[in-house]
């Protein structure tokens, strides 16, 4: 099967780093491809149908951002978890040590389920994390900031905060080793996908000149929503000046309850800018861009191989059905 194009394209192909691995979304299904402990290249492609092609109502403009959000968390988090045991399959198993009577307790009463306990935990304590960083500390520096006062600038105040927390949460994990590695994959994954757009046979050398800095990346959704978080906050706050001046957790709610219509929003502009290349959208995808310096670094030529492979595999053998619609 050829995956090469003779010509530039728009395509909605779409992927995420993985733990030794890249997970390439195509127009029929998705592969994932990682690397073992072998140094061999293992694939796996799965026909999966979107969430959004189930339902029309998943489809509506707006919805279909919420839907895509959450299913891509979903398939997301299952492929990462996938890839972390494939990526150290084969190992030999350290020397086991004598168990304590709590991890026997645990191990008798929860056996294999435990994994889905943590992995409920691990959720749960993320979500706290995430609240707490981007919800409830802007919100409060600047409550405590301005004294009470200048209450229609707080939804600015706070989304500058927002950005900041965020840039140097990237930044400060960006230097763990585990997590560099996977944002060498994330560099992969995104310059495979350029190589196939721009019509160039997927091999090493052509894929290593791509750009790593892609405008679907999901580090750009995430920094559009944050903006439009800011709008639409202050947006309320200007229609509706009372909002402003309500309880502290009332207005964290209020502005959990506008995270849909971020989302969708959101969903819509990266779309858009996956099709365009106009002057608006190189000014409002210029910040999303940036941040990929962050969380996107050049791969090594084995990590390029790996997204060739799940490119390759992701794809059908006609071009036109993976292009945006």
């Amino acid at each position: 099967m050829s995956n090469q194009v003779s010509k530039k394209h728009k395509t909605s192909v779409g992927g995420q780093a993985l733990i030794e691995g890249i997970m390439m979304r195509g127009p029929k299904g998705a592969a994932m491809s990682v690397r073992l402990p072998n140094g061999t290249i293992e694939t796996e492609y799965k026909d999966v149908k979107p969430w959004r092609e189930k339902n029309k109502f998943f489809s509506l403009p707006l919805v279909r951002g919420i839907v895509g959000f959450v299913e891509s968390l979903v398939t997301g988090y299952g492929y990462l978890m996938e890839s972390a045991e494939k990526s150290t399959q084969g190992l030999e198993n350290p020397p086991e040590e004598e168990l304590s009577k709590f991890d026997e307790w645990i191990e008798k009463h929860f056996g294999e389920k435990i994994m889905n306990i943590v992995g409920v935990i691990s959720a749960v304590l993320g979500f706290g994390i995430a609240f707490f960083l981007f919800m409830w500390l802007p919100s409060f520096v600047v409550d405590k900031v301005t004294f009470g006062k200048l209450l229609e600038f707080h939804p600015l105040f706070e989304g500058i905060i927002r950005i900041i927390i965020f840039v140097l949460y990237m930044l400060a994990v960006s230097h763990m080793k585990d997590i560099h590695r996977v944002f060498m994959y994330h560099g992969a994954e995104h310059k495979s996908i350029f190589c196939y757009e721009n019509g160039l046979e997927l091999t090493v050398e052509n894929v290593r000149k791509q750009s790593r800095f892609h405008p679907r990346c999901g580090t750009s959704f995430m920094f559009v929503m944050i903006l439009l978080s800011i709008l639409l906050s202050s947006a309320l706050v200007l229609i509706f000046p009372n909002l402003a001046d309500i309880n502290r957790m009332l207005w964290i709610l209020i502005k959990l309850l506008i995270m849909p219509l971020v989302m969708g929003i959101g969903y819509e502009f990266i779309k858009y800018a996956g099709k365009h290349d106009n002057l608006l959208v190189k000014i409002l995808s210029a910040p999303g861009l940036w941040m990929q310096r962050i969380t996107t670094k050049e791969p090594t030529d084995d990590i390029i191989e790996v997204g060739i492979e799940a490119i390759k595999a992701g794809l059908t053998h006609n071009p036109e059905d993976d292009e945006i619609k």
